[in-house]
């Protein structure tokens, strides 16, 4: 069987991967309901090779007057499509008013973490904590540890952890809120408990690096919207894929705060994590017909790769879908 083109050095085409087609996807889970506000994604996934398990973080979201991020749970799979849920917790257990996007993680050790995101109480601000349990359908939202709370950053909001551990260092893709001083009061920014939702700030992408993945230390940013384009409102890096000596990441983008919850999925690429070029600068690279594609969380795993996504529905509702496409 002939090379394909994308895989062939001799094309001088380096570094490749085959790209997903979302149209072909499988949903993994339905939200609740029908209609908009009704979600189910914002996934992380890992496999375990000890087990040979997948592992697959998601959230359950009902719309803003019924509770917003109202759960979410970490489900097992043989074989990265067909899962069973095997640990949830509601936002109640967080005494919070939203939970978010979270990272599970297995530690060099043998233990497992999961970095939760979700609006802190007191402030009304999102904020990022730990959980540490020896097994992933062990995680005591009780025994959490502070990770960033954005007030301590100079920040307006800080959440939807991604972490990787590349050599001996971990890093931490996040996205970020920046300070807005002076052009609002407090109840502007954090009345609804959702700063990203109000046009003060751009969601923007920043990094934190860590010795250990417990304590971590932030660096700033490493994507910020342009000033003009399709995402010009926000570049909020969801996961990233590296072939030597590049390093691919998947961003959410949209244009205005009224696009905040129906993000289109962009393209960039960085050689060092740090800088960031946006591949796809005219147009996304995937959309829905019916809306977004949304949190991308692409896994190498046996079989090929597994990209998961939020995927708008005809409805106005979003499922959570997977695409798996084999790597020669």
């Amino acid at each position: 069987m002939p090379i394909p083109q994308w895989q062939s050095p001799g094309a001088k085409y380096l570094a490749q991967v085959p790209l997903f087609g979302p149209e072909d996807g499988v949903t993994v889970r339905e939200p609740l309901n029908a209609g908009p506000g009704w979600w189910a994604g914002a996934p992380s996934a890992l496999y375990d090779h000890e087990s040979e398990q997948f592992y697959l973080y998601y959230r359950i979201r009902k719309p803003r007057e019924l509770g917003r991020g109202v759960a979410c749970r970490v489900a097992r799979s043989e074989d990265g499509i067909r899962f069973e849920d095997i640990w949830r917790i509601g936002k109640e257990d967080l005494d919070s008013p939203s939970v978010e996007k979270s990272c599970i993680f297995k530690a060099p050790d043998g233990s497992w973490r999961l970095y939760i995101s979700y609006v802190d109480p007191e402030t009304n601000m999102w904020r990022i904590d730990c959980m540490q349990a020896d097994a992933p359908d062990a995680f005591d939202p009780t025994d959490r540890e502070t990770v960033f709370l954005p007030q301590e950053l100079g920040l307006e909001g800080i959440k939807d952890p991604m972490v990787y551990r590349i050599g001996p260092m971990y890093y931490m893709i996040v996205s970020y809120a920046p300070a807005a001083e002076g052009v609002a009061t407090e109840e502007e920014k954090h009345g609804t408990g959702d700063v990203y939702n109000t046009g003060i700030v751009k969601s923007h992408t920043g990094l934190a690096t860590s010795g250990c993945g417990l304590n971590w230390h932030w660096q700033g940013d490493i994507l910020s919207p342009p000033d003009e384009g399709w995402d010009r409102y926000c570049t909020r890096i969801g996961s990233i894929l590296c072939r030597a000596p590049v390093f691919i990441g998947f961003y959410d983008g949209s244009a205005s705060v009224e696009e905040n919850y129906e993000e289109k999925a962009g393209l960039c690429v960085s050689y060092d994590l740090r800088n960031w070029e946006r591949v796809t600068r005219a147009a996304p690279y995937v959309t829905s017909p019916h809306g977004c594609i949304r949190y991308v969380e692409v896994l190498e795993a046996p079989g090929g790769l597994y990209y998961y996504y939020e995927w708008t529905r005809e409805d106005g509702s979003h499922e959570l879908r997977v695409t798996r496409m084999e790597v020669s």
